[in-house]
């Protein structure tokens, strides 16, 4: 029995392996609280799902026809599947230029520093002349943009306040989104310890008051006994406000505050006092918003006035229509309590939200790859993939430019499955057929792998040797290869390293020198880097042997912008004020109807205070769920155990299940006007009224597969959503922003066949 050590996005663990097959793995024996999720790699490593050989659709390969997702793939050997590739890829480049070659991977591909799929697939396109890339994050995007013109960079957002700052001195923790572990349960670059866990505990044993405000109340673990407020979706802006009015006309607004480290809060006060619009937002206008208490909204801010408070605001708020708004009101509303740079108090983004939120940065050991420039400097906002698809040659908003959609001909795709996080995917499933072309790398056969021209099989990180590292965890990790690699999958390395030869770059992009002189160069740069640090860490050998190197935790507490407060003339921040901005006169320049130059009330395009709730009367929230990352080994273990008679499972009230005549366990659709899906029903009291449930992660398993989709039979939230920007600014996915309707599926259930293999022509 073999036994390596490796890692994970969701941790570390210890390989059981037998007969080159991987049998179980455990949990890497410094972790307190693994992830259960480390349950499914086992059987997902060796699953049938699993590509075997490089194919290509018969239809492109016969006749360039662009009916994805439809007949036969053809097995073919590897070399003349990168011969064609680097054919394709070349005749692209010299008809239509680079930009009209997207290059995408999302998705989370590895917690390995060298092979990692976004790198490899960038650093390869670098070399070859540049592509269209993507900006920003799924998770993040509508935040990324505004933050830095709030307070000039991403500070309050990469590194927190760290918890045990907040554990020593926080009095009230304010959590818009809730708190929790589940999604602190993975990180980028892996970890060797869960923290968020025993951390929480111990905010819970220092008797810190908690108040969790979300819809739904699982959003924060049940043993920390919060209070618990739910309001309507998408009204946290609202809120924000209501609290910001007390403060005001109570005289609890910390004026000294203001008047040192803040710009343009007049102008924001106005709009909060009615002046400039003529509607005050009151703890009373709130109320109404929210469906609150406007009492409860006056106690709640008079409290954080008069104890340490931290605000904290989860990644989900920002992911709903002007979701800018969520985080540039959190730090107002900081900014009013006057508590920012203090020891427990100020603001902050995305505790609970990944595993490093709140962890100090250590002084780890950096390792990591460079993916170059990009000649074309071509890219579009995250979420935008349709538009560009649709659109070639139209122009549209972005963060204070005006931007233009390139004409895109080929799609290469690695590391991820965008029929899995993108929005409105019937109208994707349509898009994804203009392209003269769609490559992927992929270790299984994904939805986005059975709806490319080729796929190429791709190793798991079991197949091949890596280095886990991430800047918020104490264990830099060895992940040592543990099986041979599967069927004939190769890395991504070596994928693009056949496509580098084959196009003249191979040196460029590194090829002439073999993965494990790589991984002992970047380790060697990461020492380099930290040589006058005096952090103690040993050579390669060593480290590869041993198997992990763990760096001393910080003995200091951290607190953003402590030194700013000290002295804001001194320590500057980097906008264009030097300070806070409440009023921005740089975004107000942009002229956007969407996002003014303070924060401020939009109505969300679809919400439960709308006409359009007459007709779609359910807010459809689709969260990430304890038992996957994303749609990861959805095939497998936790993900398969969570579903009901193959199914994904949706949550309702008792109330919103009366009205229907629904009980736990029937089979629900659930639709709007852009599309329907089946789920299995759970009745619960955790989410309000007014709210569905339905997480995010199940293979896109559609009806139809002519572009119009049909009816999505597995549980897949985002045949639903809408897929608009946030703003013109931020341009952020808002999948958050959606109504529904749900109803007793009488009809005869379809089987699920997301995990079906497509028609395959073998090679042998």
């Amino acid at each position: 029995m073999n036994k390596v050590i490796h890692s994970s996005h969701w941790g570390a663990f210890e390989t059981v392996v037998e007969n080159d097959r991987l049998v179980d793995v455990r949990p890497f024996e410094h972790d307190a609280a693994p992830s259960p999720i480390l349950k499914a790699i086992a059987p997902a490593v060796h699953h049938e799902l699993r590509i075997k050989r490089p194919s290509i659709r018969e239809g492109w390969l016969q006749s360039r026809d662009r009916d994805r997702g439809s007949g036969r793939f053809v097995e073919v050997p590897w070399d003349e599947a990168l011969d064609i590739v680097a054919g394709e890829l070349q005749r692209v480049k010299a008809e239509h230029g680079n930009e009209a070659i997207f290059a995408g991977s999302y998705g989370w591909s590895s917690a390995g520093r060298f092979h990692h799929a976004k790198t490899q697939l960038q650093r390869f396109m670098n070399c070859f002349g540049g592509y269209t890339g993507q900006k920003h994050s799924y998770s993040l995007a509508a935040g990324l943009a505004i933050l830095p013109h709030i307070v000039g960079d991403l500070a309050p957002l990469r590194q927190l306040t760290t918890w045990d700052s907040i554990a020593d001195a926080t009095e009230l923790f304010v959590a818009f989104g809730g708190v929790g572990t589940r999604n602190a349960q993975v990180e980028p670059g892996g970890m060797g310890a869960h923290s968020a866990l025993p951390w929480l505990q111990r905010l819970t044993e220092k008797g810190i008051k908690l108040v969790s405000i979300t819809p739904l109340r699982n959003d924060t673990p049940g043993f920390m006994d919060a209070e618990w407020w739910a309001p309507r979706p998408n009204t946290d802006v609202a809120l924000m406000m209501g609290l910001a009015h007390t403060l005001v006309v109570e005289g609890l607004a910390n004026r000294d505050f203001l008047d040192r480290y803040t710009v343009g809060f007049e102008v924001f006060e106005k709009y909060l006092l009615g002046q400039s619009d003529g509607k005050p937002k009151s703890a009373d206008w709130a109320a109404k918003v929210c469906d609150l208490d406007a009492d409860a909204i006056r106690r709640l801010a008079r409290d954080m006035a008069a104890k340490r408070t931290m605000i904290a605001t989860a990644y989900g708020l920002q992911r709903g229509d002007h979701g800018e708004q969520t985080f540039w009101m959190t730090a107002v509303l900081g900014a009013i309590v006057g508590q920012v740079g203090l020891p427990g108090g100020g603001f902050g983004f995305g505790y609970g939200s990944m595993h490093g939120q709140g962890n100090p940065m250590m002084r780890a050991l950096p390792v990591s790859h460079s993916a170059g420039d990009n000649p074309t400097g071509s890219f579009i906002p995250v979420a935008r993939i349709t538009d560009l698809l649709e659109r070639p040659g139209e122009e549209y908003d972005f963060d204070g430019e005006r931007r233009r959609y390139p004409d895109t001909r080929l799609i290469y795709w690695c590391g991820g499955n965008p029929f899995h996080h993108h929005q409105d995917l019937n109208r994707l499933l349509q898009a994804w057929r203009r392209p003269d072309t769609v490559i992927v790398n992929e270790p299984w056969w994904t939805p986005t792998a059975k709806l490319a021209d080729i796929v190429l099989p791709a190793t798991t990180t079991l197949e091949r040797n890596d280095i886990g590292a991430s800047s918020r965890d104490r264990f830099v990790m060895a992940m040592k290869q543990a099986i041979p690699p599967q069927g004939e999958a190769r890395n991504d390395f070596d994928i693009f390293g056949g496509l580098a030869e084959r196009t003249g770059i191979a040196k460029a992009f590194g090829y002439d020198i073999d993965e494990m002189t790589w991984l002992r160069r970047l380790y060697d740069e990461g020492c380099a880097k930290v040589a006058d640090s005096g952090l103690n860490v040993p050579d390669f050998d060593t480290f590869w042997d041993e198997g992990y190197v763990e760096t001393p935790m910080p003995t200091t507490h951290y607190n953003v912008f402590t030194d700013f407060r000290a002295d804001p003339a001194a320590n500057k921040l980097k906008t264009p004020s030097g300070k806070i901005e409440v009023f921005s006169e740089r975004v107000d320049s942009f002229g956007y109807d969407d996002c003014a130059g303070h924060p401020t009330w939009y109505e969300p395009v679809e919400w439960l205070g709308s006409e359009t709730a007459s007709r779609w009367p359910l807010h459809l929230i689709s969260n990430q769920p304890p038992h996957k990352l994303h749609s990861q080994m959805d095939f497998a273990g936790p993900s398969l155990s969570a579903k009901v008679r193959g199914h994904e499972i949706a949550t309702v009230s008792h109330s919103e299940a009366e009205k229907r005549d629904i009980e736990d366990g029937d089979m629900l659709r659930i639709f709007n006007d852009r599309g329907s899906t089946l789920a299995v029903a759970r009745v619960s009291e955790d989410v309000r009224d007014g709210v569905v449930l339905l997480p995010t992660g199940a293979w896109f398993d559609p009806s139809e597969i002519d572009g119009s989709g049909g009816m999505e039979k597995h549980g897949n939230p985002n045949v639903l959503t809408i897929d608009k920007g946030t703003s013109r600014l931020g341009q952020g996915p808002m999948a958050h922003t959606t109504l529904v309707e749900i109803e007793i599926y009488t009809g005869e259930v379809p089987d699920v066949t997301a995990f079906a293999l497509p028609e395959i022509v073998p090679l042998d």
